[in-house]
């Protein structure tokens, strides 16, 4: 006889592979508003699979995800408003503000060059240098989480009080042409959209081996057990900062995207409110799983892009009690269900109905060995 895949095992299987055909015939099958729309959860979406690294497989919960996230969104921002001047302009928030002369540091961003290496080094960069700051010191748990939310708040801080050089409150935005290509053609926006869901699909798959691999057990190890990782003649910082740089490498990817799809990047969306619904995302999908951190950021994002133009002042009341719920029922998110997770009401519900069931046939056995003593509730069972 054939060997029959457990259900989880096939549905492992199934669903990715259908979703991935879903996702590639998106754009035939949708118009350009949703597809634009569908682009930006997908860009989105990486930044929780980096955190299914971070904090899933290394104990790390970082809220500031959103700094890195706005490095990378506000580097293609600027090689974008630069695009469409003339030389010796400069862009127009700079202009209003009394700015006459571009700064050097913003010219060089004219290159398409520097911006992709802003975009892949920056962020990483700067997460390496923080985590070797914080690891070294063996700094880790909730003081690392409110380390990285002050650095989102002061992010954030520094972004609106420069309003001369980055826009303030308002952020970068009115832009057209990205690398020659026009940004408000058709085509331009589908090739874009491939080119997001290129990215996420060669970001789930490489952290899939990667947490798979020796790094991946070294990094759970350092989670689990730090000084026993030491004791064995191994140094857990390295992998804490390795971790940290990936996880700020797709946050950045996450943010360029995500601004070429929304035409906007401001400190509304890379401040501490935002850094918190990304570990919101990551939480429901499932922080262990990176498909499930995938399916969670759409599926958390759509629910917001809905509800919060219905009910624009419930929806961080709706988000909070989805992860109330994520964390007390499915404690490993959506991801646990297809892994054999029952939530904790059904596992009760289920103790319940066998112990009725128990009391039942002992009830049963009681009664019938009343009319005949040769039964006994052993035999009634």
């Amino acid at each position: 006889m054939p060997t029959r895949l457990p259900f989880a095992t096939a549905a492992g299987i199934a669903i990715p592979a259908l979703a991935l055909a879903v996702a590639i015939a998106a754009p035939w099958a949708l118009g350009s508003y949703d597809l634009n729309l569908l682009g930006r959860f997908l860009a989105l979406s990486l930044t929780a699979m980096g955190l299914v690294l971070l904090w899933g497989e290394g104990g790390i919960l970082s809220l500031g995800q959103g700094v890195f996230f706005g490095i990378g969104g506000y580097a293609i921002a600027m090689n974008l408003k630069l695009a469409d001047l003339a030389p010796g302009e400069v862009p127009d928030f700079m202009v209003w503000t009394g700015v006459e002369k571009l700064p050097w540091w913003w010219a060089l961003f004219q290159s398409p060059l520097v911006t992709i290496l802003a975009i892949l080094l920056l962020a990483p960069a700067i997460a390496g240098l923080i985590g070797w700051a914080i690891f070294r010191r063996r700094i880790g748990g909730v003081y690392f989480a409110l380390i990285t939310q002050a650095l989102a708040l002061a992010f954030t801080t520094l972004l609106i009080s420069k309003q001369d050089m980055t826009g303030g409150f308002n952020g970068l935005t009115d832009y057209h042409t990205l690398f020659g290509f026009n940004l408000n053609l058709p085509a331009t926006g589908t090739a874009l959209y491939f080119v997001t869901l290129t990215v996420v699909v060669l970001a789930l798959f490489g952290l899939r081996w990667l947490i798979a691999s020796r790094f991946g057990k070294l990094l759970r190890a350092s989670r689990d057990g730090a000084n026993r990782l030491r004791f064995l003649g191994y140094d857990p910082t390295p992998y804490k900062i390795i971790a940290f740089a990936i996880g700020a490498l797709l946050a950045s990817l996450s943010g360029a995207l995500f601004t070429l799809h929304a035409g906007v990047i401001s400190p509304a969306l890379v401040g501490v409110v935002p850094s918190i619904e990304m570990v919101i995302w990551a939480a429901i999908g499932g922080r262990h799983s990176v498909a499930g951190a995938l399916a969670g950021a759409l599926l958390v994002n759509f629910a917001k892009d809905k509800i919060s133009t219905a009910l624009p002042e419930m929806w961080l009341y709706i988000l909070g009690l989805m992860f109330i719920l994520a964390v007390t029922i499915l404690p490993r998110g959506l991801a646990g269900l297809f892994a054999g997770d029952r939530p904790p009401i059904a596992s009760r519900g289920g103790d319940l109905f066998a112990r009725w069931r128990k009391d039942r046939a002992e009830q049963a056995g009681t009664e019938a060995a009343r009319f005949d003593p040769s039964l006994s509730v052993e035999t009634a069972r």
